[in-house]
């Protein structure tokens, strides 16, 4: 089956719905199957089999900053390539934010499914609300990764939608390299924005014991006013943004990682990941979470914004090697159950089923 995935943001640019496109196209070619993935580089391709677009514009959204696309230029790029490659099934990361999904969807050049990523609302869905019903009217299938996201989608666009949920690659998790943190270690990952939490973990710090470190990994908005008010602490290492290979690394070497996110957060794959690394978690109870992570099984989970909670679980945690063999038993387990191989074959069956639908029993089977 030769199947094009379509993804709106910069794949050159850190990001879980670009993590989750590439990760997908790979578990798929595992499979047999000819995939391509469509979508705006600001560099090289990060991955064999991806066609570039163009560059990204850098636009706020949901509280923070999506690397676009919506020039004409990387919409005349998209055409081109749909006509060219002749795609069995065409699927849309997040169908409806500007740029290439939403230029597939006016072509609609094979069976069209979209996946849809965001929660917590859209200003695009609040200020074009017939637009974007008219595009997504044009899906042949519509899935979403989260409650809140099928939520925000139905409430705004209507329709149905299936669920599905973002996968882990595994096997990147389970072996490869460590980097250790030479004591006990805590790992954040994340863009320093307010919705991440970052400060509240930064002043839960002053609870926690002296002889522990905290890395901070990403950058953001808040990264030079947050590093001035906690100069004080040498337990804080920042590492500004790190490649994929040394987050996998990080996460395997890590004692602690801990997502302190206040909102915004539609599905806790990066929970996923370092459950898969054998480390475990301690996050913010918010519904994207706890879709992932059962509290006191699988992680801590404590009320997102207060810094005293957050303090009081990484310091049991820290004082329990019990408690933490038991969350990384749970923890990977749990994370299995989203393996990248699962959620492809996810999708395959639903392609199968539009492509069937689109040409007839006898013509998809030799597509199988």
């Amino acid at each position: 089956m030769r199947v094009g995935i379509v993804c709106p943001y910069s794949l050159t640019v850190p990001g879980g719905v670009q993590m989750q496109v590439l990760g997908l196209a790979r578990a798929l070619r595992r499979k047999g199957h000819a995939v391509r993935v469509l979508a705006p580089c600001d560099g090289p391709p990060p991955d064999a089999g991806v066609t570039p677009l163009g560059l990204s514009l850098p636009t706020a959204a949901n509280g923070s900053v999506a690397p676009i696309a919506p020039d004409p230029a990387c919409q005349l790029r998209t055409i081109r390539a749909m006509r060219d490659e002749d795609f069995d099934v065409v699927h849309l990361h997040e169908p409806l934010a500007p740029g290439p999904t939403t230029t597939a969807l006016l072509m609609r050049p094979a069976p069209l499914i979209g996946t849809f990523h965001a929660a917590g609302g859209s200003l695009a869905y609040d200020l074009m609300p017939r637009a974007v019903r008219f595009l997504a009217g044009r899906l042949d299938d519509r899935v979403a990764v989260s409650d809140d996201a099928r939520k925000m989608a139905q409430e705004t666009l209507g329709g149905t939608y299936d669920a599905a949920f973002n996968g882990v690659e595994l096997r990147r998790y389970y072996e490869g390299p460590v980097i250790e943190g030479g004591g006990r270690t805590i790992l954040f990952l994340g863009r320093h924005e307010p919705r991440k939490g970052l400060g509240v973990l930064l002043e839960a710090m002053s609870g926690l014991p002296a002889g522990l470190r905290l890395w901070v990994a990403g950058e953001g908005p808040e990264t030079a006013d947050l590093k001035a008010r906690f100069a004080g602490d040498p337990r804080i290492e920042w590492l500004g943004t790190i490649s994929e290979s040394e987050k996998t690394a990080r996460l395997r070497g890590a004692d602690i990682f801990c997502a302190p996110s206040l909102r915004g957060e539609s599905f806790g794959v990066v929970l996923l990941e370092a459950m898969a690394a054998s480390t475990p978690v301690v996050a913010a109870d918010i519904p994207g979470y706890a879709n992932v992570a059962r509290n006191g099984s699988d992680a801590l989970l404590v009320s997102p914004g207060d810094s005293e909670a957050l303090a009081v679980a990484l310091r049991e945690l820290i004082g329990s090697a019990d408690q933490r063999a038991e969350l990384v038993c749970h923890g990977r387990e749990r994370a299995e159950m989203f393996s990248m191989d699962r959620l492809a074959d996810f999708y395959l069956e639903r392609y199968r089923r539009l492509v069937a639908s689109a040409v007839g029993p006898r013509a998809a089977g030799t597509l199988a």
